[in-house]
């Protein structure tokens, strides 16, 4: 009977393992990365239009940072967190040089990489001592939503500018 349950558990963790990259990688009840922030024009990444909070660039980085923090924080046991919530946000509207907008496109994508090669090799339920006994499932869940919601926000800056296309 036991063979039996931890080979029950083995597949119910690797379900879980298969479900956290799915969500992580691919798109699936909302926008993805990539259909938020491809072919973004360059002069629109700093308007923040009709009053919204944030611009493209600020929600990109804040994406960027927040992510970077949370895998650091998981992994790293001697990460220091920026200070909240300022260091969270970029200090303008607008990127602040030509290449900035790559720069952190590039940046996210490398810890999302991090992030799916640590999932894919971790115990997922392991209390990680270092960060509160939380789990690396409890963090990639926090990224999960901290992402959607974002990316919702995106959806909507970019149907607000009128570059969102109608699908």
């Amino acid at each position: 009977m036991t063979k039996k349950t931890n080979s029950k558990s083995a597949d119910h963790a690797g379900a879980f393992r298969k479900e956290l990259l799915s969500h992580l990688t691919e798109e699936n009840a909302h926008a993805g990365f990539d259909a938020v922030l491809n072919n973004f024009p360059s002069d629109l990444r700093g308007t923040r239009p009709n009053g919204l909070p944030h611009s493209a660039w600020e929600l990109l980085e804040h994406l960027r940072i927040a992510q970077w923090d949370i895998i650091a924080f998981a992994l790293n046991p001697k990460h220091i967190s920026p200070e909240f919530p300022d260091g969270y946000w970029p200090t303008s509207p607008e990127p602040p040089s030509v290449t900035a907008w790559d720069n952190s496109v590039a940046a996210f994508r490398a810890d999302r990489k991090k992030l799916v090669g640590a999932l894919q090799k971790a115990d997922l339920f392991a209390p990680i001592r270092h960060a509160n006994n939380q789990s690396l499932a409890s963090k990639a869940i926090l990224l999960i939503d901290h992402d959607a919601y974002h990316f919702g926000q995106l959806v909507l800056l970019r149907r607000l500018l009128n570059i969102w296309p109608d699908k």
